[in-house]
């Protein structure tokens, strides 16, 4: 198990971290543009985080998802590389049902201990995302509008993207500001050896729709919502 999860959790905790991937997210010292393509140095020299997790697989393609993070002052990065022949999006309503579509979410729980406190952003092949927000603290409805979120995908911005023969891939570039977990995280923005737990999922598509994690998730039918299964993350200030 990586060395770095034996200082802030307990034994209990540590024991169970075990069954869960670690990934260790690199200070960046420029940047990134966000524009889908993923081409910059930092990015091409940051670690992807491993292979995504098929949970509930039947048949079909494994079509596997790389993805990598980043951070700086100000965001937390994260850039998704989707392999995918068959590429469907339609859902352009915000807030609308965008795992139905090629989706990819990422799910942020920035304080370790108490992981049922995390934040969802879920965005299609063509731009559209869903946002919630599920803490004990809070009392609002669960769809949420977080400050100065910044991303592209491959079909920003389309109507609608429909299958084609030369489907082979699609990207999701984004930044977050680390001052929407303010409430929870333990540093904002963090410091050196902050952990937190996050879930990288990816779902949707009409054909060879799979379902799958970064993290496994036990559950008998798809769920990404098992914060207690999700990843763990460190922020190190180590650049790419």
């Amino acid at each position: 198990m990586t060395r770095w999860l034996c200082v802030p959790l307990a034994a209990a905790a540590i024991a169970a971290a075990q069954s869960y991937p670690h990934y260790e997210i690199r200070r960046t010292p420029t940047r990134p543009l966000i524009d889908a393509k993923l081409d910059e140095p930092v990015w091409r020299k940051a670690k992807p985080a491993g292979e995504f997790q098929f949970n509930w697989w039947t048949a079909g393609a494994k079509e596997q998802t790389m993805v990598k993070l980043l951070w700086d002052d100000e965001y937390l990065y994260a850039g998704y590389y989707c392999h995918d022949r068959h590429i469907s999006a339609f859902v352009t309503e915000r807030h609308g049902p965008v795992s139905g579509d090629d989706c990819v979410e990422i799910f942020l729980s920035p304080n370790p201990d108490n992981p049922r406190n995390y934040y969802g952003f879920e965005i299609n092949a063509i731009g559209t995302m869903l946002n919630f927000r599920i803490a004990d603290w809070w009392q609002g409805p669960p769809r949420w509008e977080p400050e100065g979120v910044r991303y592209r995908t491959t079909f920003h911005g389309l109507p609608k993207k429909e299958e084609s023969p030369d489907d082979s891939h699609w990207i999701l570039e984004l930044a977050i500001p680390f001052r929407n977990f303010a409430r929870d995280a333990a540093h904002v923005p963090p410091r050196e050896g902050d952990v937190w737990r996050v879930g990288l999922n990816r779902a949707g598509g009409i054909t060879d729709a799979q379902y799958s994690t970064w993290s496994p998730v036990t559950t008998p039918t798809p769920n990404f919502h098992v914060p207690e299964q999700f990843g763990y993350v460190r922020f190190t200030k180590r650049k790419p």
